[in-house]
Formats: structure tokens, sequence, C-alpha cells
């Protein structure tokens, strides 16, 4: 890993969210991620792995903001695990990072998703969770991650809407 130097101003907003977000859920989840990146105000960075769907749409409001982006890359090859746009969009906002720490995993695995995660969330102040509230498919999920947030004591926001079903 190739640690970046943390900025002392701003709130650090990290996210940990699903890849595939049902049409449903889209309109109320960029809605949530703006609002609480505007509410983060003036020098938000944001925190984020970039995968697909989550990640990505908080990305784009952190920079829309005017906000920073510190990318964890989870390992080696990771921009293999992207297809057609969301590969496209992965290097867009990994080329308009101000940081980015790439741990030293050689291929994608649920470890490296997981360690990235966890990472994630050590850097934040702020966890935004793009969670339907269950269980995780794999090791290194959105569960898993808010659960390692509760154990580290970060503020957890949780952003999806009621009713809707992944």
């Amino acid at each position: 890993m190739t640690p970046s130097a943390r900025p002392s101003t701003g709130t650090r907003l990290g996210v940990s969210g699903h890849q595939v977000l049902p049409v449903t859920a889209l309109g109320p989840v960029v809605a949530g991620l703006h609002q609480a990146v505007a509410e983060a105000g003036a020098g938000v960075t944001g925190v984020t792995s970039l995968a697909a769907g989550a990640d990505q749409l908080f990305a784009r409001e952190v920079l829309a903001a005017g906000g920073t982006l510190h990318v964890v890359v989870p390992c080696s090859g990771y921009e293999m695990t992207f297809e057609g746009a969301n590969r496209a969009t992965y290097h867009c906002l990994l080329d308009r990072a101000e940081a980015i720490d790439t741990l030293p995993f050689e291929n994608p695995s649920e470890a490296a998703f997981y360690a990235a995660g966890r990472r994630v969330v050590d850097l934040c102040d702020r966890l935004l969770a793009v969670w339907d509230g269950r269980a995780a498919r794999g090791l290194g999920g959105t569960a898993d991650i808010v659960a390692y947030a509760h154990e580290r004591g970060r503020d957890i926001r949780v952003i999806w809407p009621a009713g809707v079903r992944r």
C-alpha cells in the first residue's frame, strides 16, 4: 500500500454500497448522496474504491460539489473487474483523484475487497452506506463494512429508499 497524506481540513466521507442498484432506488440514492455531500460542506474529501454502482455515484457527487477524491484501490488488476462504461468511469474518476492508496493484493478477491472497505472506514470521519440492510453476499460486502465501521466507532449514515428490494 502506498499511503497518501491525509489533508487536515474538511470532512472525510467514506462510502460502501451495492454495485447493482434497482432502477427504483437510483433517484433516491443519488438524492441521498447529494444531500450528505452537501451537508459535509466545503473541503469534503470522498474516500472510495470507485466500485461500480454506489461508489461511482458518490465520487461524482463529491467532485460536483468541488470536493476531492481519495481512492483505495484493492489490488493490482482491479480495473479488470469492470466492464464497459463502468471501466471507463473508473478510469475517469481515478484520473481525478488527489490521493490513491493501492493495497498489496496481487489479484481481485474477497479478501482484497474487504481490506479496501476497512481502509475506507479507517480513513473517513463518516461512512455513507448505500445499503438495503441485508447480509453481505460475500466477504467485504456492504454489511461487513458497516459492521467494521460500528466497531471503529464511525458515524454511519444509511442511504436506501424504504420498501425497495434488490
